[in-house]
């Protein structure tokens, strides 16, 4: 999407700094919190500030542009591009890293969910916490899933 595509009667300019975060979200083809945004792009624009950064955050979000992500006790908000495909993720409880995955066995199960309930399913997040690879070794035997 094109910021000059705003979606509301109260459009606001495309300033540089606005034009600037939004590509630095689009470039890390991931999830950014709030003051990782800042620090890619302060690195760039040095005139930029965190609450310049929020405001456009909030801003891109009613636009629908970026998604805003909660992960549990391990991260704060995180913000990524908006896209067509439905993706998931699983989120380190360790070292707090996020992997973004795909599968068509969600795809069925949630067409399973709408036919068995008569249900029009607008939106599916699905957030797994558990170890990685690295961390695994350090994971505590009370919080497995059964």
């Amino acid at each position: 999407m094109r910021i000059s595509c705003m979606r509301t009667a109260n459009i606001r300019p495309a300033t540089s700094q606005r034009k600037l975060l939004l590509s630095v979200i689009r470039e890390a083809k991931g999830l950014l919190d709030a003051k990782e945004l800042y620090r890619r792009a302060s690195e760039r624009d040095a005139s930029i500030s965190l609450a310049t950064v929020y405001r456009n955050l909030r801003f891109f979000k009613e636009q629908e542009l970026i998604n805003e992500r909660h992960f549990g006790h391990t991260r704060s908000c995180c913000y990524e591009m908006k896209r067509s495909g439905e993706h998931y993720h699983l989120v380190c409880r360790g070292c707090g890293h996020v992997i973004e995955f795909g599968s068509p066995l969600i795809h069925r199960l949630v067409a399973e969910i709408r036919r068995k309930n008569d249900f029009a399913v607008t939106r599916v997040e699905l957030c797994l916490e558990g170890y990685c690879h690295d961390c695994k070794k350090e994971e505590k035997p009370s919080s497995k899933v059964a």
